[in-house]
């Protein structure tokens, strides 16, 4: 026998749905969670959850909570408020930034409200973990986190308060750590499974966390924030910021044509410089001045249909980190001539490093270092000695797949978890130390693993949505049946079919949302759609007198009649799918 399940009866709750799409509302995610009554606004990036969005929220927990007790992880709770001696400690008090949010007690001492909790996590663990022998182990948390964004905006997708799972993990060795990371890879990958979402793990930059190697957990969505590239031949996925760009296959053309010196008046962009001379951008040069990590700044050399990428590039050898374009006024003083008509053909005293699409062009098209004016005709090794080859740009759709199978799409994604090899980032700087096989102090391997727990309710309303509302996937459902009585006031008969179907599905543990609201049936349905519970029953005399009921899957768009005696059974059968 089943414990009832909890139900609601609509008519009993006070929030009210919106049928007009709110004004301060971007993105579809919050339009829907404000239209179905799940959050509500309190401050800027700062929300209350209501009864129907809190079920999703806590669903979500669930399926997070039970994967990672399944991976061996012990859940603990830290204090939201943290001290800023642990902040100085790791050295992230004076790094972190704005989006920390420092406070003062009555006694004028520096706290702040925890954005993530590396220090608080790194202090325990060097007060109880004194040998190897005790480790590995894995401590995770679901808690309210604050980080002062200075703009937020698309509801709680991206809100100064939300709720988030950090799980952080201590090892004696490489080896550990990686069998720790895998772990939790895995329990990740099984979260979102369950919850029903489409998702891909992707290469990622560890950002402002630190650390070795990371991976993001993206929920594909068309108004992801992230570009992401797949290959379309195995499941090679990363941050376009982090996909490799191969170097083009094949020996470059021989040249063709001779060096000339063309005037390009106004012509400053490759645009401009395509409609003046009636070439592609794909045969144009590109030169990005930048600030060099020595002084001297450096020359970045990309086709002209191609986007520089700032992570690659400020990773080259004497290219300032992070990397800065330099001013129109350090340009001038570099090459002798403004922003817009720089090429590498005679360009001296800078370092110079080309990408290898830019380097396989032949016949190219460039800047004459010289106002009003570029050169065609220009040919590398001829005209020009070979600069240093780098990958310097974001790869493309159709790119060849860094993996060496098939070809790249650039797809969006919106990024709800992130796991991290953090090595010895914070325990070497707070001296979180273990005694060793050999009898040494050495300090802990950590690993760091986050998800976003309310971002998910928002990422699953971005991938399952219509122009009707939201479509929940079952497992995080507010609830798993609606029930719609049509005339339920006026009709005994209706009444007494509606209160008894609802009292079985709640004794099955079948959660049901029952509207029994005195409303039109065109209302009732509109709720249901816009709520997205994914099994709606309507229950009308013309039915109950044929002896059937209507149902209807969410993402259904035609009903069928079943047998109301088999009321119950179809359901399951429904629920098992």
């Amino acid at each position: 026998m089943h414990r009832p399940a909890p139900c609601m009866r609509l008519s009993h709750y006070p929030i009210n749905t919106v049928k007009e799409i709110p004004s301060e509302a971007e993105l579809v995610s919050h339009q829907l969670m404000l239209r179905a009554g799940l959050v509500r606004r309190t401050a800027a990036g700062i929300y209350s959850w209501l009864p129907l969005g809190l079920r999703t929220l806590r669903k979500v927990e669930a399926i997070v909570r039970e994967e990672m007790d399944r991976a061996g992880a012990l859940e603990l709770l830290m204090p939201a408020i943290q001290p800023a001696e642990l902040w100085q400690e790791s050295g992230r008090w004076s790094e972190y930034g704005p989006e920390l949010l420092r406070i003062k007690d009555r006694h004028q001492r520096d706290f702040v409200v925890g954005p993530t909790h590396e220090e608080v996590i790194t202090d325990i663990a060097r007060r109880e973990i004194k040998s190897y022998r005790q480790l590995p182990v894995n401590f995770y948390q679901i808690q309210t986190k604050f980080r002062d964004e200075i703009r937020p905006r698309f509801g709680v997708m991206r809100a100064r308060e939300f709720v988030m799972k950090d799980a952080y993990s201590f090892h004696a060795d490489e080896r550990s750590l990686a069998e720790g990371y895998a772990l939790m890879r895995l329990a990740y990958t099984r979260m979102f499974q369950r919850m029903g979402l489409n998702f891909r793990a992707v290469q990622a930059d560890t950002g402002a966390i630190g650390g070795n190697a990371s991976e993001e957990f993206q929920v594909l969505a068309a108004s992801g924030e992230d570009a992401i590239a797949v290959s379309d031949a195995d499941d090679f996925a990363a941050n376009v910021e982090l996909a490799a760009a191969l170097p083009p296959a094949g020996a470059r053309p021989p040249p063709g044509a001779s060096l000339q010196r063309v005037s390009t008046p106004g012509a400053r962009s490759i645009e401009q410089l395509g409609s003046t001379l009636g070439v592609p951008p794909a045969r144009c040069l590109k030169t990005l001045i930048v600030a060099g990590s020595e002084g001297a700044p450096v020359a970045l050399l990309l086709r002209g249909d191609h986007e520089l990428n700032a992570l690659k590039a400020q990773k080259l050898p004497g290219v300032a980190s992070p990397l800065r374009m330099a001013s129109a006024a350090e340009v001038q003083a570099a090459t002798g001539c403004e922003p817009g008509y720089i090429g590498p053909v005679g360009l001296t005293g800078l370092g110079i490093y080309a990408d290898h699409a830019a380097l396989a062009l032949a016949d190219l098209v460039c800047g004459a270092n010289e106002k009003d004016a570029h050169f065609t005709g220009v040919n590398w090794g001829r005209d020009l000695p070979e600069p240093a080859a780098a990958d310097l740009r974001n790869v493309v759709e159709g790119d060849p797949s860094p993996s060496g199978h098939g070809r790249l799409r650039i797809v969006r994604g919106i990024e709800v978890g992130h796991i991290f090899q953090l090595g010895r980032r914070y325990s070497a700087a707070m001296q979180a130390m273990v005694l060793d096989e050999a009898g040494g102090l050495q300090p802990m391997l950590m690993g760091c693993y986050g998800i976003g727990v309310t971002r998910i309710v928002a990422a699953s309303i971005e991938q399952n949505h219509d122009e009707r509302g939201i479509i929940w996937p079952e497992p995080i459902a507010p609830f798993h049946v609606v029930l719609v009585p049509l005339n339920l006031q006026k009709s005994p008969v209706v009444r007494a079919a509606a209160d008894a179907l609802y009292a079985q599905l709640a004794l099955a543990g079948i959660e049901v949302l029952y509207d029994d609201r005195d409303a039109r049936p065109g209302v009732k349905f509109a709720d249901a759609e816009l709520l997205g519970i994914p099994h709606r029953i309507v229950i009308g005399e013309r039915g109950l007198a044929a002896g059937t009921l209507e149902y209807r899957h969410r993402r259904a768009t035609d009903s069928e009649d079943f047998a109301q005696h088999a009321a119950l059974d179809f359901i399951r059968g429904r629920l098992q799918r």
